[in-house]
């Protein structure tokens, strides 16, 4: 039991004394909180009537949207980031997948203001899920990139418990924010709140570059 105490303190103090620790915590937090506000509004913002500031569609409509359509493009970023890492390397990928991330949250906004036609919401939604695989890819390998040693488990363990944090609040304060704002501005909410995320980039630390995969002719 001691060997194991030991070891847990280890894993803990090596994670929690890594240079630029602040900067890691900071990014981990906020880089998809804006993301997580969005996520929890989705389906009731395509579902409220349109007198509610909704979009009016069906249930049925919704999970075919967001459900079916919205998971194959996120998937289809998924795949897309990860190739692009592994083919460019993180370093070099890291700045467009932040805005493929961010950039398709402004369609929300879009939407809210111009309450447009079902297909243009199909397009859109599936844009931003699209964006958000292609943008979670880039968090997912930090995140691995930022374990190392003997602890890389434990490591990971304490990103993802820190990342749940970061997902859980602003999912519990978001229905509040929407209820005080309407559709319309608590969107416009979601789009400034992506700033704090994107900055803290500027001073996280990326040790190592990955070497770009060669391919012959």
């Amino acid at each position: 039991m001691a060997a194991e105490g030991s070891s847990f303190n280890e894993a803990f103090i090596s994670y929690f004394t890594q240079d630029g620790i602040g900067y890691i915590i900071a990014f981990i937090l906020f880089y998809r909180f804006a993301e997580a506000m969005l996520l929890k509004l989705t389906s009731p913002f395509l579902l409220d009537a349109i007198e509610k500031g909704g979009l009016g569609i069906s249930t049925s409509e919704v999970g075919i949207m967001y459900g079916t359509a919205g998971m194959i493009a996120l998937i289809a970023g998924g795949l897309l980031g990860g190739w692009l890492i592994s083919r460019y390397g993180f370093r070099k990928c890291l700045w467009p997948m932040v805005f493929a991330l961010h950039v398709p949250d402004v369609f929300y906004l879009y939407m809210a203001y111009s309450l447009p036609a079902k297909w243009i919401a199909y397009v859109l939604v599936s844009a931003e899920q699209f964006g958000y695989g292609v943008g979670l890819t880039a968090f997912t390998v930090y995140l691995m990139m930022i374990c190392k040693g003997k602890y890389k488990t434990a490591h990971f363990a304490i990103s993802t418990g820190i990342m749940a944090l970061g997902m859980m609040v602003p999912g519990m304060i978001s229905g509040k924010i929407q209820e005080a704002l309407g559709y319309r501005h608590f969107f416009l909410a979601v789009c400034l709140l992506t700033i704090p995320g994107i900055l803290v980039i500027l001073k996280l630390p990326i040790k190592e570059e990955e070497a770009p995969s060669q391919t012959t002719a």
